[in-house]
């Protein structure tokens, strides 16, 4: 218990590190009460952020703020409009191709499984072939139903989503243009005295904005190579795969397991238990090591300094907690957490002063 009490005073003998717990409590409260209604905000502010840092780095070439806020700003427009207009129609119809394919995909995934108790007799018998694929043709069936149910959606949602495209860009240019008022009108409501919060901040966003620059540059690359890849041995869907590769290195060690499978059932469906499908997976596992060794060190100048356990149970935890935009969000998160760590006062009660030449 004195442990307990001790932590206890130490916080509340200590008014900037109440701020930073208060602070804490705050934000994640009005996150967990209000996302799904501000969410389009909270999309904005999260946008706003991340253009920030690609505006901040051109003023660091000598571009005049103003400019690199435009510059920036009109990219992120075009892009936005590219990926709504041609991109995701694309990958829309790809997936919507995919749930009409499940049933002849299955059906051939059938007959090469039903061979297998022939030439492996001691691996698989024809009773536990037959199972298995009873059991992924109800499973693939139903995801299949679902994913087109979900892209049809209402109108009632197709229309929320346009208000929203509208609605978001808006708030960002806004955000962006008034960051620096609205930064001010913040602090005043905090104390002057916040040298604690203030060092957390410099902290978490110095490594925010090395993460938040790189990840989108892995993301393109990833997914550009990797398109090319599958193109060039003529896998199918490979626009899909590529999209979903190029976003599973937000979510390091696992994203990358996680993608591999449907790599392997789209090569497998296509080209069956053969050479082919073989030649996808190791491309697919080339690109993951490459990744991993040769561009993240080159594209990340101060790599987020997180031990991968550190990060598998971020995931883990804000996965647990808010799902996938907890997964989504959990190295951020993390890097938050870390922040607020190294910040945490230590005890200097057992320290001794060296004794003086004096003594």
């Amino acid at each position: 218990m004195d442990i307990i009490r001790n932590w206890f005073k130490t916080i509340s003998d200590n008014p900037q590190l109440t701020l930073l717990i208060l602070l804490l409590i705050a934000a994640t409260t009005a996150l967990a009460l209000t996302a799904d209604i501000l969410a389009p905000f909270l999309a904005a502010v999260v946008l706003a952020y991340l253009l920030q840092v690609f505006v901040d780095r051109l003023e660091g070439y000598g571009v005049s703020p103003w400019l690199s806020m435009t510059l920036v700003f009109v990219v992120f427009v075009l892009l936005a409009l590219a990926i709504v207009f041609g991109l995701i129609p694309l990958l829309i119809r790809q997936v919507t191709q995919l749930t009409r394919q499940a049933p002849e995909f299955i059906t051939n995934l059938q007959e090469t499984v039903s061979h297998l108790p022939d030439e492996y007799p001691s691996l698989i018998t024809p009773a536990q072939a037959s199972q298995v694929m009873n059991q992924l043709q109800t499973e693939v069936l139903d995801f299949s139903q679902a994913l087109v149910g979900s892209l049809g959606g209402t109108v009632v949602g197709l229309m929320t989503w346009v208000v929203y495209l509208i609605i978001v860009p808006l708030m960002v240019f806004f955000l962006m243009k008034d960051k620096d008022k609205i930064v001010s009108w913040m602090a005043s409501f905090l104390p002057r005295d916040r040298q604690l919060t203030g060092q957390v901040w410099t902290e978490v966003h110095r490594q925010l904005q090395n993460y938040v620059g790189g990840k989108a540059l892995e993301i393109l690359i990833v997914a550009v190579v990797t398109y090319i890849t599958f193109s060039f041995i003529d896998l199918q869907y490979a626009l899909l795969l590529a999209v979903i590769t190029g976003f599973s290195v937000l979510i390091p060690y696992i994203g990358a397991a996680v993608v591999a499978l449907p790599v392997g059932v789209v090569a497998i469906l296509q080209w069956g238990f053969t050479g082919d499908a073989g030649v996808a997976m190791v491309a697919y596992g080339i690109i993951q090591a490459l990744d991993g060794n040769v561009l993240v060190p080159f594209v990340f100048s101060e790599v987020v300094d997180l031990h991968p356990v550190a990060i598998i149970v971020a995931i883990l935890f804000f996965g647990g907690v808010w799902g996938f935009w907890g997964v989504f969000f959990a190295i951020p998160l993390a890097v938050v957490v870390q922040a607020v760590i190294a910040a945490w006062p230590r005890s200097t009660k057992n320290s001794e002063p060296e004794p003086t030449a004096a003594d």
